[in-house]
């Protein structure tokens, strides 16, 4: 290797990287601001005008795309380019590193007229050439590189096929995904669904596997994720995370961020076991747990709240698979820290409280809608980020709801709709006290609903995620005490089931709107 050529925006580790290089006798090209922090430094460096004869121009915007430069790294080992490289008065170039204009990180600050100045144009030619070129050229695109290849390239006295091949993969996948956040930074507000779907997002960590231990599985990420979203969350003690904590965490982090008091919520098999709003954290976290002690065990646990000792301490009675928060006090961090394999995770809060709808940025790959993969394909919907719109709300029954009754309806509402339907949720006192869900009938998780909730289940209020397509399940909320339901209406038979609610003074309100989740 005698030649490289270093162009980066981000200067992290660059003085290392080219004292390095320098130091093996390797021929330094660079561009202007590149250039000028190599000559403050007192390192060699050869700048690129004065091997193409001309100097930047169109106030930077040209400055790399010349013959002269793309010949030098995309000529083969063989006489033809070799002798068209001397017509040219060039030589090959043996390593390319650049890093790219910061389009994806400061796009969502300017408005996009000035936010094209961000898109790279020469630097993304340069890896790509040079990536196309890997079998003679080795390519970095990020400084988190240089430390690897400057170490092989001491012990082997060159950099490895295998090496260049990896680097050439990492360097079209970072080329890939800085076009795809620029694509979505140009697409129109009013289509959110483009003719092509072009999804890129960053590795965070390996999971040691999937749903079972035979699947293979990994955490990708936006590239910019949105404040307060599982994605950026900060693990601050326990065993790696699987992938159902994962799927877990995410459920329930956007369940308790449905309210702006004080919330907890317990999640298994990614649906709510428990949840509650109470005056405490504490109180909050014991009230939902009190919903199902059983299936709470092994839990993952979020609360909307700062989490104290006190709080702690009831998390740490029973077994917990992972906690997650916006903060921890000191005496709830040493509380926790008993439980060695506790995973803990601290989350700031997300834009706004109510509701996670709108966390991705405008340059986003999802852009706010989310994906499903299935054979073959994607489907992609906006998120069910709907809230419950009080102008909408219609009592279909001669009784209506008190309003401790309109209370708990509000909040088995918001909590249904991140139960697995057929979802039936029962509360009473800001708490939940029976949830039926994952059920092929509705009557079936009505009876699951009041099994689970006992005596607790009379003057409770009832959420339906959708319509009672019989009065069957009004009937067995009425056998067992239920005095007011909510649900979206729609159903042909909504006539008989008002009737059967009607019949034991059930109060009853449709909301018109439906929270499937499968």
């Amino acid at each position: 290797m005698r030649r490289a050529l270093i162009s980066v925006w981000d200067k992290a580790g660059l003085l290392e990287f080219a004292a390095e290089l320098a130091g093996m006798g390797i021929e330094i090209l660079a561009t202007g601001g590149t250039a000028a922090a190599l000559e403050q430094a007192a390192l060699p460096v050869v700048r690129l005008e004065t091997l193409t004869g001309f100097g930047e121009v169109l106030e930077g915007r040209v400055k790399t795309l010349h013959p002269a430069v793309f010949a030098a790294i995309l000529a083969r080992n063989n006489p033809q380019h070799l002798a068209q490289l001397d017509l040219l008065g060039s030589r090959p170039i043996d390593l390319v590193a650049v890093n790219l204009y910061p389009f994806d990180s400061q796009a969502e600050s300017v408005s996009l007229r000035d936010a094209v100045e961000l898109i790279d144009i020469g630097g993304v030619a340069l890896l790509r050439a040079a990536a196309k070129n890997w079998e003679r050229v080795t390519v970095l695109c990020d400084p988190s590189q240089y430390g690897s290849v400057t170490e092989e390239m001491r012990q082997a006295g060159g950099v490895s096929e295998e090496t260049r091949r990896a680097l050439a993969a990492a360097t079209f996948s970072r080329t890939a995904a800085y076009d795809a956040i620029i694509a979505g930074a140009f697409a129109p507000p009013d289509q959110p669904f483009p003719e092509r779907l072009t999804l890129s997002f960053q590795k965070i960590a390996g999971v040691r596997y999937g749903e079972n231990p035979h699947q293979r599985a990994a955490f990708y990420r936006d590239p910019q994720p949105a404040t307060g979203t599982v994605a950026n969350a900060t693990q601050l003690q326990g065993k790696e995370l699987s992938f159902n904590n994962i799927v877990d965490l995410d459920t329930a982090w956007g369940l308790v961020w449905e309210f702006d008091r004080p919330a907890a919520a317990i999640i298994k098999h990614a649906t709510p076991c428990g949840a509650a709003v109470q005056p405490t954290a504490a109180e909050a976290y014991q009230a939902a747990q009190a919903c199902d002690p059983v299936s709470a065990f092994g839990g993952i646990v979020a609360l909307n709240a700062e989490v104290d000792e006190r709080t702690a301490g009831e998390i740490a009675e029973i077994f917990t698979e992972a906690v997650i928060a916006p903060g921890f006090t000191a005496g709830a961090r040493a509380l926790l820290a008993r439980r060695s394999n506790l995973r803990v995770l601290e989350c700031s809060a997300p834009h706004s409280a109510g509701s996670l709808r709108g966390a991705e940025r405008r340059s986003s790959p999802l852009r706010g809608f989310e994906v499903r993969s299935v054979m073959g394909g994607l489907l992609a919907q906006d998120r069910d980020s709907v809230d419950l719109d009080e102008s909408q709300l219609q009592v279909v029954t001669p009784r209506a709801p008190t309003a401790e009754e309109m209370a708990d309806l509000r909040f088995a509402w918001k909590v249904c709709k991140w139960v697995k339907s057929n979802a039936i949720v029962l509360a009473h006192g800001g708490a939940t006290v029976g949830i039926g869900s994952g059920q092929p009938n509705r009557v079936g998780a009505v009876e699951i609903a009041v099994k689970g909730a006992g005596d607790r289940a009379r003057g409770a209020a009832l959420a339906s995620d959708a319509f009672f397509p019989f009065r069957d399940g009004i009937d067995a909320a009425a056998r067992a005490g239920v005095t007011a339901v909510i649900q979206p209406g729609g159903s042909v038979r909504d006539e008989e089931v008002i009737a059967a609610a009607t019949e034991d003074e059930i109060a009853m309100v449709f909301t018109g709107v439906r929270h499937f989740r499968h």
